[in-house]
């Protein structure tokens, strides 16, 4: 049901201008600070929306970064209410929504598309602490409750997501209630980057990457930092990293932030924190400064915040001081970000913490996201169930429609049953193949070379019996690599969210064994994956789950200690047919 089968009764609730001036009806703006950031001397005018706009229907990534940090737009500058919207579409995965799909949704949800008098029941994973309005009027906060209720009903997979709110009530400022939920569910499950973190897990990996890279890039800033603490770990003013910035600069400067954010994701955040700590360490030890040692100390927790409050840098300076922080690359923040994510799941596992390592998908029918997802994957897939004439191709990359298959790919209904398996915060992302030896040949290196770096990945094997089985594997292959404290390599790898999976003709998901928290097992219950230039192995103690050849053509099953399955084929030895690798964008 769409909008134009709501009642005329109901249509009240959605009468919204969507052109404003400067800011939404829902605004207060008697204490927003009009800040123009022009410094003094000749200056370029400021790029219009349509100049912006050309350079994202261009996919013109690049240059439409630099204009974002460097075009100064006022605080109350029109530009904001076409280029938020237009800034957070290009991350839209799947079809675009329908008009009125929003109100059908409030309208399922609430019964009525009116504004309720009482107070709206947020969602488990807002944190309370920092449903920050900013400038929203009274109607402006119970416009944001709304917003984020419906993103809980659509999205019950969010778990933890603190940022999430205030991020709704920023968008708020400059656009109108639909189009603030379409930017939001864009930036939840987006294509490439980063925005918004959903689990506690992940909110933890993301401290302790700012605390990681700025120990390397802010050195000074953060020994400064530590012998102020007083013998107490520096850990815990970093917990609040995100809050310097939602939390303590001014609105003219988080605004200025917000541009560069909807484009580039949530590295723009880790830059600026970082440009945080430098100011502040610089501003604390100058010779005028109004902050002094003794000061800091005896608020250590606070004293970020409140400099950020009153930081005494205008959004131009705060921004350059962040972008031109030397040999910060994108590429060494995801390998800090996802050195560390592994680093507290296996840590999580040794402790038990099943929470955090469980999937819930299982409990769920799949959100629309995973059926987009499965789709998507059902398009690429070459390995087809059953016993299927191999003579037939299926084109990969989704040429056709699944229903003009004549050869039935693995159906939606088993790739439904094999996406409730994964990590339910897997299951948000596009599925993307990475390496099929029907295309890139059967080599090892080939694998190494177009997965190794992918973390996690899906593979899926067909042998020339047709049997369909596999593995999610969830650390990177590149791992065989790595070396010990004694410089050796490690034989194992992974972590216990790796398991085992048949399709065909059996359809069973094999968890690791230590899932359920159980200790005393053993080490080999924790041989998880292993490779080198001459084979991959998944699973280990007493038997190899899956083995396969330097030439990805003859391989074997076991059963082994660490998954506690049986052979994944009758005959335990097999020839593969296919093998197909998937990785997941974003993840």
């Amino acid at each position: 049901m769409l909008v134009n089968a709501i009642g005329a009764d109901q249509l009240s609730g959605i009468e919204e201008e969507t052109d404003y001036e400067a800011f939404a009806p829902h605004v207060d703006t008697t204490n927003i600070s009009i800040l123009t950031d022009t410094p003094p001397g000749k200056r370029p005018s400021l790029k219009s929306f349509q100049d912006v706009q050309g350079l994202i229907q261009q996919g013109k990534k690049r240059e439409t970064k630099i204009v974002l940090r460097e075009n100064s737009w006022s605080t109350n500058s029109p530009i904001r209410s076409q280029l938020w919207p237009a800034l957070c579409g290009q991350h839209h995965v799947g079809k675009t929504m329908l008009d009125g799909f929003y109100w059908d949704m409030v309208n399922q949800v609430f019964g009525t598309t009116e504004l309720p008098d009482k107070p709206i029941m947020l969602p488990p994973f807002v944190d309370s602490t920092h449903c920050l309005p900013y400038h929203l009027t009274r109607k402006g906060r119970a416009v944001a409750d709304r917003v984020v209720s419906v993103l809980g009903y659509a999205c019950p997979d969010i778990t933890y997501s603190p940022t999430l709110y205030p991020i709704t009530s920023i968008l708020l400022h400059f656009m109108s209630e639909e189009e603030c939920y379409h930017c939001i569910t864009s930036l939840v499950a987006p294509k490439e980057k980063v925005f918004i973190t959903q689990t506690k897990l992940l909110y933890e990996v993301t401290w302790k990457t700012v605390m990681q890279v700025a120990k390397k890039h802010a050195k000074s800033s953060v020994n400064y930092l530590s012998s102020l603490c007083n013998g107490k770990k520096p850990e815990s003013i970093f917990m609040d990293w995100c809050w310097w910035i939602l939390g303590g600069l001014p609105f003219p400067h988080l605004v200025r932030v917000m541009d560069c954010f909807f484009h580039e994701g949530i590295k723009v955040f880790y830059r600026v924190s970082l440009a945080i700590l430098i100011l502040f360490h610089k501003h604390a030890t100058a010779s005028n400064s109004e902050l002094d040692a003794d000061t800091i100390k005896n608020d250590i927790d606070n004293a970020l915040p409140k400099f950020c409050k009153n930081i005494p840098v205008s959004p131009t300076k705060l921004l350059r001081t962040a972008f031109s922080i030397r040999a910060l690359s994108s590429t060494y923040i995801s390998r800090v970000f996802l050195k560390t994510e592994m680093l507290l799941k296996s840590k999580s596992l040794l402790s038990g913490t099943k929470q955090l390592v469980r999937s819930r998908s299982s409990d769920n029918l799949p959100t629309s996201q995973s059926q987009i997802n499965v789709q998507m994957m059902s398009h690429t897939l070459t390995i087809r169930e059953g016993a299927h004439s191999p003579d037939v191709r299926v084109l990969s990359m989704g040429v056709f429609p699944i229903q003009a298959i004549k050869t039935k790919v693995c159906d939606q209904d088993t790739l439904f049953t094999l996406w409730s398996w994964l990590p339910v915060r897997i299951t948000m992302y596009q599925p993307v193949l990475l390496y099929t030896t029907e295309e890139h040949g059967c080599s090892l290196t080939t694998f190494y070379v177009r997965v190794e770096q992918h973390e996690p990945t899906l593979l899926m094997i067909k042998t020339c019996n047709n049997e369909v089985f596999g593995a999610y594997c969830s650390s990177r292959w590149y791992e065989r690599n790595l070396k010990d404290d004694r410089g050796q390599r490690q034989a194992y790898f992974g972590t216990g969210e790796t398991f085992l999976f048949s399709l065909y003709p059996e359809r069973s998901k094999y968890p690791w064994v230590g899932i359920e928290g159980d200790t005393g097992l053993g080490h080999a219950s924790e041989l998880f994956m292993a490779a080198d230039s001459k084979m991959i192995t998944i699973g280990g103690g007493e038997g190899q789950a899956i083995w396969m050849d330097e030439n990805i053509r003859f391989g074997k099953t076991d059963r082994c200690q660490t998954f506690n399955n049986p052979p994944l084929c009758a005959s335990g030895d097999f020839e593969i047919r296919v093998l197909e690798v998937y990785g997941f964008v974003g993840a």
